[in-house]
């Protein structure tokens, strides 16, 4: 198998952690990014090394371009050109349009999607004239079908189905593929910090599986389209929701 490298970013916990591992155990050289003022990336280190994973931590600001090209050329000199590019970092500002302000949609908006431009641009074109590349967008399902409070993370996550089919145009012949994973309720830190009666009585009866999604299942899809094997799938967005909501 080859060595590839592969930056997740937002990966330190919840979602992002899992595919991280996952695509370590996959045998690439995995790094991930934090946003500045992350006092805990040492520590996340030391316990990614504990399970016997080495990776490498890059502090950035995925809404800030000119942090993104920085971190990218500091990620290829220590580790060398990028080949698998997973853009994970979010945020949610969550509340009904008539209380949102510009503040309020403007950092969503640059997180969430800027950031998806800020840190695809600098990778891109290496992997076009390698000839091989990931680029992985991990949007949601309220990307999908809305949701009510987020007018402004649906908005972004819906932006990425658009970034990712046309961008998958333009590289699908140079051996690029670009694709979106929509998840539902995921069972992360944050899901599972709710409320046991708001799980048990609003959101998990909404999933015909009868329960939340796990990270690992989302980090193995990542994996796949990660892989050899996907190079024939490009431009999707794949819903991995547990059946609640089909399209």
């Amino acid at each position: 198998m080859t060595k590839r490298v592969a930056v997740v970013t937002g990966g330190m916990g919840g979602l992002g952690e899992a595919i991280c591992l996952k695509l370590a155990a996959m045998g690439n050289q995995v790094v991930t990014t934090h946003s500045p003022g992350n006092t805990k990336a040492a520590q996340w280190i030391k316990d990614m090394q504990a399970k016997g994973y080495e990776m490498r931590a890059v502090q950035v600001d995925v809404a800030d371009f000119d942090s993104c090209q920085a971190a990218v050329k500091k990620i290829e000199s220590d580790a060398g050109p990028i080949d698998i590019l997973v853009n994970n970092a979010g945020i949610t500002r969550d509340m009904t349009f008539k209380k949102m302000g510009k503040v309020d949609w403007d950092a969503v908006l640059r997180t969430n999607l800027d950031s998806v431009f800020n840190m695809t641009k600098p990778v891109c074109d290496g992997m076009v004239d390698r000839g091989w590349g990931r680029i992985i967008n991990i949007s949601s399902i309220n990307g999908s079908k809305g949701a009510f409070g987020q007018t402004n993370y649906s908005a972004a996550k819906s932006g990425m189905y658009g970034f990712t089919k046309a961008l998958a145009l333009e590289v699908a012949r140079k051996g690029v593929t670009v694709n979106t994973i929509s998840p539902g309720y995921i069972g992360t830190k944050m899901v599972l910090a709710v409320p046991k009666e708001v799980l048990d009585i609003k959101i998990i009866p909404q999933i015909p599986v009868g329960r939340l999604g796990k990270p690992e299942e989302v980090a193995g899809l990542c994996a796949y389209l990660a892989s050899d094997e996907a190079a024939f799938l490009t431009g999707a967005n794949i819903a991995i929701n547990g059946g609640q909501h089909m399209f």
